[in-house]
């Protein structure tokens, strides 16, 4: 039998560390996780919203014409997964939020934190604890899972082979200095009618190697034809 398990996870602790970092009684340890959850799926749906009302408008000039392009069809045709994740901090009086984003043009603009901190409020209601967002960029945005399968699904959703978009995903990566990428992809691919799986590989990847640092995402693409699914793993560096 296939022994299976997230690389995430099972690198906590040793290349990979958690996302949320407070302490709560067991039995309050279920409205912390709610909590958690609550806040990460208002700051995605905030970022998804006004992106749709800011697709029509001018994009800010970037001093990397990639970065332009690549920003340019983020905005206009994709969801919140330029957040590569949300940490979370918790104290007695404040809770902090910091987004971990690849392109934050978006909430760089006047007034967004403060309108974000609003919404926030209302849906944890926290009365005793105050509310800090602060943003950090991804020095190396394209050795994020997240931002290369975010890259994938628009490419898949404007019809362009899945092949073609996975090969030009991979070729992003080359810019940054990483030991492997595998990127799977399974449902309808190009409107078949039986489904399938693909795999494509480059380098090395040593899944059974717990001081490899190795991130992976699991992403659903909603296109005409189906549900199609994407796993991506990228072998940054061995410790």
């Amino acid at each position: 039998m296939g022994q299976k398990i997230n690389p995430l996870g099972f690198r906590i602790g040793t290349t990979q560390k958690h996302h949320s970092f407070w302490f709560a009684q067991p039995k309050n340890y279920s409205e912390g996780l709610q909590e958690d959850k609550k806040i990460r799926n208002c700051i995605k749906n905030y970022i998804q919203k006004n992106r749709k009302k800011g697709s029509n408008r001018k994009i800010e000039s970037d001093s990397s014409s990639e970065v332009i392009t690549h920003n340019r069809k983020m905005d206009s045709g994709s969801s919140s997964k330029v957040i590569t994740h949300i940490e979370i901090q918790k104290e007695i009086d404040m809770i902090h939020v910091i987004i971990h984003i690849g392109f934050p043009n978006l909430l760089k603009k006047k007034g967004v934190i403060e309108e974000l901190e609003k919404d926030l409020q209302k849906e944890i209601n926290s009365v005793n604890q105050r509310l800090n967002i602060s943003i950090e960029k991804v020095k190396e945005p394209y050795i994020q899972p997240n931002i290369l399968a975010e890259y994938i699904a628009f490419q898949l959703k404007n019809r362009v082979s899945f092949r073609k978009a996975i090969k030009k995903a991979i070729e992003l990566t080359k810019k940054a200095d990483i030991r492997g990428v595998k990127v799977k992809i399974a449902g309808r691919l190009g409107g078949k009618e039986i489904a399938r799986t693909e795999c494509i590989k480059k380098g090395r990847l040593p899944l059974q190697t717990i001081r490899a640092k190795i991130d992976y995402c699991c992403y659903p693409i909603r296109t005409i034809y189906g549900v199609l699914g994407v796993k991506l793993w990228i072998f940054v560096d061995e410790e």
